[in-house]
């Protein structure tokens, strides 16, 4: 079992921005990525980033989030801005097997942050 928690989830206004932390001993995979779930809706891939820092997106991310993380500290970051209502979600740390923004290619999650976004 791998270890995902995340941290830094909480309440914006739209425009603003959240930083996404997620730490643990589930980090080091080679594959990392950030999902989100907002109620009623099917879990979704957000970013993807491998251990050399190639990432890729959501195509509704639109240049707005930026995924990194440091292999040293065994973490891994999501940096949102300009944050829309739609954001709100459950967002989710996840070890995955491949870079791929499926649930499908997910070996562990962590337990979830809120992130909510008022209009």
């Amino acid at each position: 079992q791998r270890l995902l928690v995340e941290s830094g989830g909480g309440s914006v206004q739209a425009g603003g921005s959240l930083r996404l932390s997620c730490r643990g001993s589930g980090v080091t995979a080679y594959y990392m990525g950030w999902f989100r779930q907002a109620p009623g809706q099917e879990r979704e891939g957000v970013a993807a980033i491998d251990r050399t820092g190639a990432a890729i997106y959501a195509d509704f991310v639109q240049g707005r989030f930026s995924i990194s993380r440091d292999n040293a500290k065994n973490t891994l970051d999501l940096q949102m801005n300009r944050l829309k209502p739609e954001d709100t979600a459950m967002y989710y740390c996840a070890s995955l097997r491949a870079q791929v923004l499926s649930a499908r290619y997910v070996d562990y999650w962590g337990r979830g942050v809120q992130v909510t976004v008022s209009s």
